[in-house]
């Protein structure tokens, strides 16, 4: 089979289109013959090997790529079955999310890591799902975070995370407030925002508005500052931020997951690599995506042999919704 392997960390370029046994499915896993996948900010960190404390912590391998072959966000049909694969069958349309293994023609996936392919949706549109809307469930704790007339505040709301986010929290009842570019504000308020917060005019954190979740995926400000924005009993899910070589967006995550014990609020970091939590979300979401309540926003699709192109676009950070790749 073809893939785009990673034999070290680099740029984009390091990304080797190279021939590859198939893989051969094993306890509990499906082989999944790949038809679209997309690109995520996790994809360009595991390539390049940043931040290099990630490589201390052990998520992206010390001196060499943990994970060779990129591509967290999987669509396309089941081709065989491993010992123990229950719940599947040869010929299924599925989706799923794994750590790796989309950047290529065939894919080894963990039955908890996949769920059928959202009715309605083509391999394109159900490959841009996976990552970016379970963290964004994961943000959102499940829907519990949300409710009826509770106010949301989105930081960052045009990227893959940011439009599901948006979406999900209307869905769940909550007034949602974006925060976004001039430019992004329409495609915001189209998604369920009932107001839109301008960056380059406006401070969210010193409008006086206060919020009882924010959703932070930008990072624009420390989660110190967030504090200003939540109600007395407010939550910060703390998503993202902006790259660095060397700590971030880790240090901020974490650092704001640290603060928890100090302040009245609640400060968390959103986790969303957890299988057994995976399969659950994946049905829930596409349950809501077969009724038009939320979709997909796609900015570009790019062709396989593109893979490179498509990482080093995604990595610019000026696209509005997702990067997907047909295979």
């Amino acid at each position: 089979m073809k893939a785009f392997v990673l034999h070290s960390f680099g740029p984009p370029r390091s990304l080797d289109l190279t021939d590859l046994d198939t893989p051969v499915p094993g306890e509990g896993e499906v082989l999944v013959r790949v038809h679209a996948t997309s690109v995520n900010p996790y994809d360009w960190h595991l390539m390049r090997g940043e931040p290099r404390v990630a490589r201390l912590m052990g998520t992206v391998g010390l001196r060499r790529p943990a994970v060779r072959v990129l591509g967290a966000d999987i669509a396309g049909r089941v081709e065989a079955l491993g010992p123990g694969a229950t719940g599947v069958a040869v010929g299924d349309e599925v989706y799923a999310l794994t750590r790796g293994g989309g950047f290529a023609e065939y894919a080894r996936v963990r039955v908890d890591e996949l769920a059928p392919k959202p009715a309605g949706l083509t391999f394109e549109q159900a490959a841009a799902v996976p990552l970016a809307a379970c963290t964004a469930l994961a943000a959102l704790d499940d829907g519990a975070a949300v409710g009826p007339g509770r106010r949301v505040c989105v930081n960052g709301a045009t990227g893959g995370v940011g439009t599901f986010a948006v979406q999900l929290a209307a869905v769940y009842g909550g007034r949602v407030t974006g925060v976004c570019g001039p430019h992004n504000a329409g495609l915001v308020r189209s998604l369920g925002a009932a107001e839109v917060i301008d960056y380059t005019r406006s401070d969210f954190t010193r409008g006086g508005a206060r919020f009882d979740l924010l959703v932070d995926i930008a990072g624009s400000r420390s989660a110190w500052a967030c504090r200003r924005a939540l109600s007395p009993g407010g939550t910060l899910a703390a998503v993202g931020g902006p790259a660095g070589r060397w700590v971030q967006p880790a240090g901020h995550v974490l650092g704001a997951a640290a603060l928890n014990a100090f302040v009245p609020q609640r400060m968390v970091a959103a986790d969303v690599f957890t299988p057994p939590r995976t399969a659950r979300r994946l049905r829930e979401l596409a349950g809501l995506l077969a009724e038009g309540r939320i979709a997909p926003v796609i900015d570009r699709t790019y062709p396989f042999s593109e893979i490179p192109a498509a990482v080093a676009y995604q990595e610019a950070g000026h696209a509005p919704g997702k990067v997907v790749v047909t295979v």
